[in-house]
């Protein structure tokens, strides 16, 4: 967030500023800028059902024709940047499809959960040193309103936009990555390809879509947050299934296992590259 306010705010110069300075002034803060200025090319839009909204950015692939048709990638973010700002939604994992915006052309959707709800339904207790451990409803029952509302947002945009409904992904980190499991859950013939981060889900409702669906799940086996065995159980449950899963665990990480999920060469290449 702070990096998006740089160009909309008004920059200090320090004292005695001169032709020199200004230039390693600017070329120092130019990168932020430059951020800033891409992110605004996810818009702002807003979805509405019932009277109930949902924020969301979307962003479109550069000459968007709408004779053709592009995949779609759904991406659900952590509890951390929950609100109605429709802003701190884009804080991770929107730079990763800007720079990739012209090799996977894709129509890209970041909806903002609101801040006293959640993706997925859980609960949870406390355990030191492994992070909480959750507790996921076997009987999945109504979803959240906020995941609810993004799944007709989904719907929408794939009856409205060019989208190729063989190449329909989802990812997510830390509550994300449990709403990408419901997800999951509630549409198994919905998604190619899934990206659970540091997430977790009911291993009982992998049978639904393992068959389905490519999962390469993430997590850190330090996690503090949510315990390292949430993942691990659904890519154990999911191999016994047979199911297209990868299960990639960074030793020494905490929560932030995205940031390094990120930087890994393959990662947005093996999510286009699966189909229905």
């Amino acid at each position: 967030m702070l990096l998006l306010g740089i160009s909309q705010a008004r920059l200090p110069l320090p004292h005695n500023f001169n032709m020199k300075k200004s230039l390693l002034f600017f070329l120092a803060i130019f990168p932020f800028l430059l951020l800033a200025q891409d992110r605004s090319l996810f818009k702002k839009e807003t979805f509405t059902s019932k009277g109930k909204t949902l924020p969301y950015r979307i962003l479109f692939p550069e000459g968007y024709d709408s004779s053709k048709e592009y995949p779609l990638v759904l991406f659900l973010h952590g509890a951390g940047e929950r609100g109605n700002d429709n802003e701190a939604q884009l804080q991770w994992g929107a730079d990763l499809f800007l720079k990739n915006r012209e090799k996977y052309p894709a129509i890209v959707v970041f909806p903002q959960c609101a801040k006293e709800d959640y993706w997925a339904k859980k609960k949870y207790r406390e355990k030191k040193k492994i992070g909480k451990r959750f507790k996921f409803p076997l009987n999945l029952g109504r979803p959240t309103r906020s995941l609810h509302l993004a799944s007709l947002l989904l719907h929408q945009l794939i009856k409205e936009e060019a989208v190729d409904p063989k190449r329909i992904y989802i990812a997510g980190l830390s509550m994300g990555g449990m709403g990408t499991f419901e997800m999951l859950a509630r549409y198994p013939k919905r998604f190619a390809a899934a990206i659970p981060i540091c997430g977790g889900g009911n291993p009982n409702h992998t049978f639904y879509y393992a068959k389905n669906t490519a999962l390469w799940i993430f997590h850190g086996d330090e996690d503090s947050v949510v315990g390292v065995r949430h993942s691990r159980r659904m890519s154990k449950q999911l191999k016994r299934f047979n199911a297209n899963v990868k299960y990639t665990e960074y030793e020494g990480v905490d929560h932030l296992s995205w940031v390094p999920a990120f930087k890994e060469p393959d990662f947005l290449e093996w999510m286009f590259s699966k189909q229905l």
